[in-house]
């Protein structure tokens, strides 16, 4: 019998980086082919199975111009899984300011816009596409990523076979001020520690600089906080291994997203490392004026 291909499915919301996401995925390795209709996926699984080229990780782009064969891909996806193929279903989206912004941008016209307002296409698609959303095994929001960071994180994540099998741990920083990140499992406020930001010499720095993290990290609530954190993960992640939990996304977050939350998420991503967790880190909000 063949050996099982990974398959990662890329769908989500026109504007949010599908089409950029699927050339990382080539540029990492993957066998990629966009919009292939949902009801060939298993037959285009076979072929590339008995195929003389050896391919083992596919991605596969899917989104709304599928048109009336979107309805069938929750049933593609069972054929694949019941061939022993491993698939994940990767949802990227962002915000209605951000992909409004980016059409204006790039002046290109939306898949469901016809002669109506950007707006409405989006409102519309985000409808169509409720249900591939409830069923993604994991999303990202692009809203507040540079096509660096989105990249970068990617590569993160599906560039090459974890070195450890089980619980993939990702921590992000951020600025509550530019929003929650939607993709959180479990979020923190550390707002009531002292803020670098009223320090003149350190508020051009941000936590990864030393002296900002002497300065959050001195008090006494900071230690606690830590200690704190470090004791919650520490029951958590096993219980959530045990479960069989893939994925666990802890966000971080303080005024800004500069100093605070990113001290607190470096302090952690030692901590994980130490553990053998090895997290992929985020500093969502680093880089805003």
């Amino acid at each position: 019998m063949a050996e099982p291909i990974g398959f990662v499915v890329i769908t989500g919301m026109s504007g949010a980086g599908k089409s950029f996401a699927i050339k990382c995925f080539e540029d990492m390795g993957y066998f990629c082919v966009d919009n292939l209709p949902t009801t060939l996926m298993p037959t285009f699984a076979d072929l590339i199975a008995r195929s003389a080229q050896q391919v083992h990780r596919v991605a596969l782009g899917v989104d709304v111009r599928e048109g009336e064969y979107l309805p069938h891909l929750l049933d593609a996806i069972g054929e694949l899984r019941q061939r022993r193929h491993q698939v994940e279903v990767l949802f990227v989206e962002a915000s209605d300011e951000a992909l409004v912004r980016r059409y204006h941008e790039t002046r290109r016209r939306h898949p469901l816009g016809g002669e109506g307002h950007v707006l409405d296409a989006i409102r519309a698609e985000r409808k169509a596409l409720a249900h591939m959303r409830e069923i993604a095994d994991r999303i990202i929001d692009t809203s507040a990523l540079t096509v660096h960071q989105f990249r970068d994180l990617l590569v993160e994540l599906y560039g090459s076979p974890k070195a450890r099998a089980g619980l993939q741990t990702s921590l992000i920083s951020f600025g509550f001020k530019h929003g929650i990140p939607i993709d959180a499992d479990l979020v923190f406020d550390v707002r009531f520690l002292p803020n670098p930001h009223f320090v003149d010499h350190l508020r051009p720095r941000d936590g990864r600089d030393a002296a900002v993290r002497d300065f959050i990290l001195q008090h006494g609530e900071s230690q606690e906080l830590l200690r704190r954190l470090q004791d919650l993960l520490r029951f958590l992640l096993p219980a959530y291994q045990r479960e069989g939990k893939a994925y666990l996304t802890v966000a971080v977050g303080c005024t800004g997203g500069r100093h605070r939350s990113v001290a607190v998420v470096e302090e952690l991503r030692r901590f994980l490392d130490d553990l053998g967790f090895g997290p992929n880190v985020v500093h969502r909000d680093l880089d805003r004026e």
